[in-house]
């Protein structure tokens, strides 16, 4: 497809393409998405639904192929007027599925049947789900040996800040939300240097720097009670629960700041493991040096081992996206 046709793509004009066809061709959908980094996530979900009668093409909008990630409103702004059945949008929720519509990117996500959204934050809270993080590990060190409770870890640093993070939502849902951004609530969330030792205190003391910032909101919001409340019980309507928190706070900060740094931790400790192992049970130096180096060379690095991660099959977000999907399929073969 030139490029100059794909920067000119709307649905009405996918449909007449379509109609041009063959009777039995297969009728195509193009899915947009914000970078490179989505196509492969939206491709493994949308192949799922394709069939003799439709297929998908997982492409970006922009004439250079490049959109970074976080320039939603620039892609929204690109397809304004431009989706329906034949062309549809794939985009990270971000904060935008959780404030409901308080912004008019939030209205135009959540109004619209041609967009489609991850409700977790973004992808890479997707890749860090819980559950599927010992896998990770494995597949990282091919040591299966379990030495740190991972998903009980994310569970209490998710308890630990979901009062604030329901601030968070608060204040974004109102019009003063320059007053608590998301910048000032990652900076009381940071858990610093993670230790499999120290791991209670470190969230033990987000738990403190949490209650602290809570106290101070509250004074400053004396009247909030309530509406606190209430955002409070709508989140958890909306599938956010303080077990999982984790999944809806900025992905980046999740990603960089506290699943890598603790992944690494493990990582390092079950190759160090498992290398020692070897060597206790070589016969003879050249055995030791020889299953070393085959062990060395078997290893994986833990930040592409993350980004492949498909555990997430099993979460809930994904399967209230593949819900979806299937509704908007449904939909056209009706």
């Amino acid at each position: 497809m030139s490029q100059r046709l794909q920067d000119n793509l709307t649905s009405n004009y996918l449909a007449a393409a379509n109609r041009l066809g063959s009777k039995h061709q297969r009728q195509k959908i193009v899915a947009y998405v914000e970078s490179y980094d989505d196509v492969f996530f939206w491709r493994t979900i949308l192949s799922q639904f394709e069939d003799d009668r439709y297929y998908f093409e997982v492409m970006l909008p922009t004439r250079q192929n490049v959109l970074e990630r976080g320039k939603k409103a620039a892609l929204m702004s690109a397809l304004s007027g431009k989706t329906g059945q034949w062309l549809i949008a794939c985009v990270d929720a971000d904060y935008d599925y959780l404030i409901q519509g308080a912004t008019h990117t939030s209205k135009t996500i959540l109004g619209s049947p041609y967009i489609f959204h991850t409700y977790a934050y973004a992808i890479e809270n997707m890749q860090c789900y819980a559950p599927s993080l010992h896998d990770v590990c494995v597949a990282v060190t091919l040591n299966d040996h379990i030495i740190f409770d991972i998903r009980q870890y994310l569970e209490d640093f998710s308890e630990a800040i979901w009062p604030l993070f329901v601030w968070n939502i608060w204040y974004y849902r109102s019009v003063r939300y320059g007053q608590f951004t998301m910048t000032d609530f990652l900076r009381v969330i940071e858990t610093g240097a993670f230790s499999m030792n120290n791991a209670d205190q470190s969230i033990q003391q987000v738990r403190r720097k949490v209650d602290s910032k809570c106290k101070q909101l509250r004074s400053k919001n004396p009247d909030s009670r309530q509406s606190w409340l209430q955002v409070e019980q709508d989140l958890m309507r909306l599938g956010a629960s303080p077990k999982t928190t984790y999944l809806y706070i900025q992905g980046h900060h999740l990603f960089d700041k506290v699943v890598v740094p603790m992944m690494t931790k493990i990582c390092d400790k079950l190759i160090r493991q498992r290398q020692s192992e070897i060597a206790r049970q070589s016969q003879h130096g050249t055995q030791r040096r020889n299953e070393l180096s085959c062990y060395t060379n078997s290893i994986e690095d833990v930040i592409p081992m993350l980004k492949k991660n498909m555990g997430y099959i099993l979460s809930e977000p994904y399967k209230r996206i593949t819900a979806d999907i299937k509704t908007f399929m449904e939909s056209l073969r009706s």
